[in-house]
């Protein structure tokens, strides 16, 4: 699966959110990632935002070992370093992604959403347009998680980043399954889509005359 386009609401969005707050001096993996923030207001710009940061870091190049996120000592733990923040960077991007695609899902349909059918489909569409780059995302991260659980790395440590290293291993057991969830709301959208595109067609607005009192 290639890796799927944003809708331009959410283009639009993102560069409103970023340039309300310029990079600075932000060059490697390291600076990128420290831009990411976990917002106590869930608004689509703040995931945009991150999301941005986000991918900043991912395509970045990584800072000196001197100024890694860990320390580094041996080639082993930079190369287990790497791959972990990989991993790390792809988990929180899937959470962002997820966030906002949620901002436009629904739970579920009823009758009376007949009369706005074609905005909820539109809204449906939009979630579904995030969950996929979701999937995405996951994908690349489970692949990492298990580079980094092989067998050289079984007793290579960073302290300071244990918790990605703890990442990788609830991956490989299951424990954290984005998958699981990203296949469920997709499916539930699919469940949705239907059932709206099922309801009849919501009956034309009655005409109105112009009051001749108001309009002279």
């Amino acid at each position: 699966m290639g890796k799927p386009f944003t809708v331009a609401i959410f283009c639009l969005a993102l560069f409103s959110a970023v340039l309300a707050r310029p990079a600075g001096a932000a060059t490697f993996k390291e600076d990128f990632y420290q831009l990411y923030r976990i917002h106590l207001n869930r608004d689509p710009d703040n995931f945009i935002e991150n999301i941005y940061w986000l991918e900043r870091a991912l395509h970045a190049r990584f800072a000196n070992p001197l100024h890694a996120l860990a320390r580094i000592e041996t080639e082993t733990q930079w190369e287990l370093y790497r791959i972990l923040f990989e991993m790390q960077i792809n988990v929180k991007l899937v959470e962002q992604y997820l966030f906002l695609g949620n901002m436009w899902n629904r739970r579920s349909v009823h009758f009376f959403n007949a009369p706005w059918r074609d905005q909820n489909l539109e809204s449906l569409e939009t979630a579904e347009t995030a969950f996929i780059a979701a999937l995405y995302y996951w994908d690349a991260a489970r692949e990492l998680a298990q580079a980094a659980r092989v067998a050289r790395f079984r007793f290579v440590e960073l302290p300071l980043v244990q918790f990605w290293t703890d990442s990788a291993h609830r991956i490989e057991i299951g424990d954290l399954n984005y998958g699981r969830t990203i296949s469920r709301e997709l499916a539930n959208i699919e469940k949705m889509r239907e059932q709206l595109r099922a309801m009849p067609d919501p009956p034309p607005r009655p005409f109105v005359p112009v009051s001749p009192i108001l309009w002279p």
